[in-house]
């Protein structure tokens, strides 16, 4: 079993969550998913900075996503961030066959 943390307005309580039957295998290629992301994030050519990026404005998520799609790169990272995620899902919901597909999915994407 774990404790999720959640806060109230005034005071934390910790509330008892139960970890799906796969938990620890997400737990072992969630390390191999956080490496993949990590070495995407700095493979490749840096980005033009545009006159926009200078007119002191925060990026949007919108703006981030397109400008990472014009680039190309950490495709396989994002399949795997999303695989992980179905595999979360699954596991949450008792869904055996699903997380099975999902993780299979992950160890795909990071590879050995």
């Amino acid at each position: 079993m774990t404790c999720v943390c959640r806060y109230g307005s005034d005071h934390p309580s910790i509330a008892p969550s139960r970890a799906g039957p796969r938990a620890s295998q997400i737990e072992r290629l969630q390390s191999g998913v956080d490496a993949l992301i990590a070495a995407a994030a700095v493979a490749g050519p840096p980005g033009r900075q545009t006159t926009v990026a200078t007119t002191h404005r925060q990026p949007t998520p919108g703006s981030i996503a397109t400008a990472k799609a014009k680039l190309k790169e950490g495709a396989r990272a994002e399949r795997a961030k999303a695989a992980m995620a179905r595999a979360q899902a699954a596991d949450r919901a008792d869904d055996t066959t699903a997380c099975v597909r999902a993780l299979a999915d992950v160890q795909r994407e990071i590879g050995p």
